[in-house]
């Protein structure tokens, strides 16, 4: 009887650690830091607050060492990889826009004609969710509810909102920079709820608007940033030096008016505000169907373009963001109650430095410009193809052939492309900062679970939509040609490189520097909701997350 009651009690442990919990959260929160860099936690840690980011890291899960496993690291594949758990091989965001094959047309991977704006007359909201080709853990969690759960995506981004939302939520809303309003589309309804309408209502954007924006310390205390004033960074139109303040009531109308808000830490009080009412209205967490709301911090990204990495304007919106970490913590604490609620903390993507910075550091780094690379493919080409046109697109670095440039004979056609294939190939290879370039036949090949950057070229790379040729560049680089700022979208650890928090009920308390995946964090969050698995999910649960703490 005793050696039973050992099994049994063993057996019960093995459970516990792989993932049985009582019983859901009553609320999943999904905070996207759009171009967030797992470093930034260390490098600005003594400046945190206690009820923040080290909130989430010493009661929670941190994964140190999580990646994207796929290239390009965007915007919209990112999020979508995040809630489907799939790469954009499966799910098929392959780029923030992408040339379409088939209008032959770049498009946006939210946009969608049949759907008009809700909540703003100003705005382009042709918006769904459309090309979007896999369920969501979002999703999951409406079928498994018979769609009782209430599921909530808010972003400044329209596609920070859209594809964590996934394809049925109650609502996913985005910031319309023209009016200064959260609006959605009519795929979602067919006007905002009242929640909605009375937060857009206290017009919070024009308060912000009229604020300074200067840094929340000394600047001599941030230590961990280079100078105020710096060459690397792009300068607001009408603002003659790149240093705080930040006087916004003055730059406000050459800069877009309330699309100045995204370039300051002050969107991201309003979409934490936003976020707040939205548990408020849509009285979220509020019985024991567990609900899911998601927020997508996009001004990071704004500001980490103009100002790069090594700026104080990062650093302090960073310190800021904190402490909306810390509000938003707190706020749920009362609404939903401590331990009654999960919280993930991941991001998009890292970034990349500024390469002109790089170079005055003696370190690798620089541009290619995407324009003229593709002038110089066309002018290459020319001899070995004359008369025709074999180039339609080079974009988010791939090149596109224009079929109608090739033989109406399959089997010259099939040749011209292999030709065609190899000397764009070998052109590339020319090119001063190309690393190695993929073709189309080649990826279709190769193994889904490759390593190395090739097997990330395999898993960014879908069959229908991507095109011909895929080209990486070497560490350092990227595809653009302005002398400030930064951007992202390769394959290397400035750009995979992301944090991954988990906290609150189900999580165990502890962390890991093994290597994990950004594909993980979608199936970890259906064990722990209960649902079945995103239908295109390609990731593995972390098990040694989950767990009583």
């Amino acid at each position: 009887m005793k050696k039973i009651q050992i099994i049994v009690f063993f057996l019960s442990s093995v459970c516990s650690s792989f993932g049985q919990t009582p019983e859901p959260p009553r609320l999943v929160v999904g905070i996207v830091v759009d171009q967030m860099r797992m470093e930034y936690l260390y490098r600005f840690e003594s400046k945190f607050g206690e009820g923040g980011f080290k909130r989430l890291m010493g009661e929670g899960f941190t994964l140190a060492n999580a990646h994207y496993n796929y290239v390009p690291t965007y915007t919209g594949p990112g999020h979508a990889s995040i809630y489907t758990g799939a790469t954009p091989a499966i799910h098929g965001i392959i780029g923030n826009e992408y040339y379409d094959k088939i209008t032959r047309k770049t498009v946006n991977c939210v946009e969608d004609s049949l759907y008009k704006p809700v909540g703003s007359l100003t705005a382009n909201g042709k918006i769904s969710p459309s090309r979007l080709l896999s369920t969501t853990v979002t999703d999951e969690l409406k079928i498994s509810t018979q769609f009782r759960a209430k599921v909530v995506s808010m972003s400044i981004k329209d596609r920070g909102a859209v594809l964590p939302g996934g394809h049925h939520p109650d609502g996913a809303f985005w910031y319309d920079g023209k009016s200064g309003q959260f609006m959605t589309s009519t795929y979602y309804m067919m006007q905002v709820p009242s929640w909605v309408q009375a937060f857009n209502d206290r017009k919070m954007p024009d308060q912000f608007l009229l604020q300074v924006w200067k840094p929340l310390l000394p600047i001599e205390q941030y230590t961990e940033s280079g100078p105020d004033e710096s060459p690397y960074e792009r300068r607001l139109v009408g603002k003659p030096s790149s240093a705080f303040p930040y006087i916004l009531p003055e730059l406000r109308a050459r800069n877009g008016n309330y699309d100045l808000l995204s370039l300051t830490p002050f969107a991201n009080d309003l979409l934490t505000e936003f976020a707040l009412a939205a548990v408020r209205g849509e009285q979220m967490g509020a019985d024991a169907t567990p609900d899911f709301l998601c927020i997508s911090y996009s001004t990071p990204d704004l500001i980490g373009h103009a100002a790069g990495p090594q700026s104080v304007e990062v650093e302090d919106t960073y310190l800021r963001l904190d402490r909306n970490v810390q509000q938003l913590l707190s706020a749920l604490d009362k609404a939903v109650g401590v331990g009654k609620y999960t919280v993930f903390l991941t991001a998009d993507h890292g970034v990349a430095e500024v390469p002109q910075y790089l170079k005055d550091k003696s370190m690798p780094g620089g541009l290619l410009s995407t324009e003229k690379l593709r002038a110089d493919l066309v002018d290459f080409l020319k001899p070995y193809f004359p008369g025709r046109q074999l180039i339609a697109n080079v974009s988010n670095e791939q090149v596109f052939f224009e079929q109608e440039g090739f033989s109406n004979d399959l089997k010259t056609a099939g040749v011209d492309l292999l030709i065609a294939s190899q000397l764009t190939g070998n052109f590339l290879m020319t090119q001063e900062g190309v690393y190695n370039f993929y073709t189309e036949s080649t990826l279709r090949q190769g193994s889904f679970s490759e390593g190395g950057i090739r097997g990330m070229v395999i898993r960014g790379f879908h069959p229908k939509r991507s095109g011909d040729i895929a080209y990486v560049l070497q560490p350092g680089w990227f595809s653009g040609s302005w002398p400030q700022g930064t951007t992202h979208q390769s394959p290397w650890t400035y750009d995979t490189h992301i944090p991954i928090l988990f906290f609150g009920a189900g999580i165990r308390k502890g962390s890991s520097a093994g290597y994990a995946a950004i594909t993980d964090i979608a199936p970890t969050l259906a064990l722990l909701l209960k649902t079945k698995f995103p239908s295109g999910m390609t990731g593995q649960p972390v098990i040694e997350a989950l767990g009583e703490k």
